[in-house]
């Protein structure tokens, strides 16, 4: 990574006097206006100052989010678009409310429309409705799960996309998604620069997982820890109430473990936790399945956490599907994981009662926590400044506890993921006492 790596496109200069500083009395000024020129940096160790320093070099920074006093577009002549793209997630209805507030009464833009089903809603052939979106018809939407404009998977035709955004005369559309939705967004603001056009592409990261590389958090991700967490606590329950009682919960994580993780060291009554990024046997001195009938021999109960991306190695290569939006759809590790364990006690007689409880689709569909939805319009704010100031082809993202812009390539250019040498790991080997590794040599 390089410095230059991290400058956002702009549309132009911004010319036109933000109504944030119109709104401002002298004598009590609201705003902090940011300039360009403002950076956080990505690694503030004294090691990497140093490095830098002596190299001569400038050290990887993003750029700060925040309002501007001078802005791209005229805001009584701005016509804006919002869109929701891939699976649900708690908070979306939340930077929905939140983008048409901001832009309503802070910069007085009412001409705000909401695409229906994702990007699909964008084609022509799929006869999607828009909607107007204002204040009054999002009011209570933040209370409520899922996304009021619907979503969807799949590819579409970027042409026709950017056809529709012509036809509907839209200068600024929000793409709230994940990596897929961030890269639809990318190949939009391609075919917009090749037009010639000023139409402004800034997008919300959207992703339960919590895996978008470059951003320090995600919105709804600790409302799905969180409710993964009394989950948990209910397993736990009924897994202690049985003799070799076991509890195992899926949550989701297609590659990254980051939920299942977080959720254990939440409630701390979790015995092993099974993430895609580190494999692990079944069989054999040091697989799982040792391991768990020794804990079950001890203690008499066990409660597992598997992520849903975790032991894909045991299946058939070349066995899994794709969905639409292109992602690998994994087979079911918990059920082959409970089909598994009572295979190897029933053939040893082992006496044990196993629960499989799979919560992923509910936790994904619940309302934002509170520190979610303060964290939802946050980012939804700092989307809104960066689009009136005409920065495109873009990110609002978090890093070191500042709000960040990023160039949309660099956060898709690969997967976060747990670091299995890193503090996280070692924190929930630590509160599970599971084994560093579950390996035959």
């Amino acid at each position: 990574m390089k410095y230059e790596d991290f400058i956002v496109k702009s549309l132009g200069k911004g010319n036109i006097l933000s109504p944030l500083k119109n709104k401002q009395r002298e004598d009590s000024p609201v705003y902090k206006f940011v300039n360009d020129s403002e950076r956080i940096l990505y690694d503030v160790s004294i090691e990497n100052f140093n490095k830098c320093k002596e190299a001569g070099e400038n050290p990887v920074s993003f750029e700060k989010a925040g309002p501007k006093e001078n802005i791209f577009f005229q805001p009584a002549k701005t016509k804006v678009a919002i869109v929701t793209c891939g699976g649900l997630c708690p908070g979306l209805n939340n930077v929905i409310r939140s983008l048409v507030n901001e832009l309503n009464y802070r910069y007085g833009i009412s001409r705000v429309l909401g695409i229906k089903y994702g990007y699909a809603g964008l084609v022509s052939d799929c006869n999607h409705p828009v909607i107007e979106l204002t204040p009054e018809f999002v009011s209570n939407i933040h209370l409520i799960g899922g996304s009021i404009l619907g979503s969807s998977r799949g590819n579409q035709d970027v042409g026709q996309m950017v056809d529709t955004l012509e036809i509907l005369n839209i200068n600024i559309l929000f793409c709230i998604g994940g990596d897929g939705t961030l890269r639809g967004a990318h190949a939009i603001h391609q075919e917009i620069e090749k037009r010639n056009l000023k139409i402004t592409v800034a997008t919300v990261p959207k992703t339960i997982d919590n895996d978008i590389d470059l951003i320090q958090k995600s919105f709804g991700f600790e409302t799905a820890f969180s409710i993964a967490n009394d989950i948990i606590r209910n397993a736990h329950n009924e897994a202690s109430g049985a003799y070799n009682g076991i509890a195992l919960v899926k949550v989701m994580g297609r590659d990254s473990g980051f939920i299942a993780a977080s959720a254990a060291l939440s409630i701390q009554e979790v015995n092993f936790v099974l993430i895609p990024e580190i494999t692990f046997d079944l069989h054999g001195q040091n697989g799982f399945l040792k391991i768990l009938r020794k804990r079950l021999e001890e203690r008499h109960h066990a409660v597992i956490v598997v992520a849903e991306g975790a032991g894909q190695d045991f299946f058939e290569p070349g066995s899994h599907e794709k969905d639409a939006s292109g992602n690998i759809r994994h087979k079911d590790i918990g059920i082959y994981l409970k089909e598994k364990i009572k295979e190897e006690f029933d053939s040893n007689e082992f006496p044990h009662a196993i629960r499989y409880i799979d919560p992923s689709y509910i936790i994904r569909s619940a309302p934002a926590n509170a520190n979610d939805s303060k964290f939802c319009s946050l980012l939804a704010q700092n989307a809104v400044h960066a689009a009136l100031a005409g920065k495109t082809d873009c990110v609002v993202g978090f890093w070191n506890n500042h709000f960040t812009l990023l160039p949309i390539p660099m956060v898709v250019a690969k997967r976060k993921k747990i670091d299995i040498e890193g503090e996280l790991w070692w924190n929930v080997l630590e509160a599970t006492g599971q084994p560093i590794s579950m390996k035959n040599p």
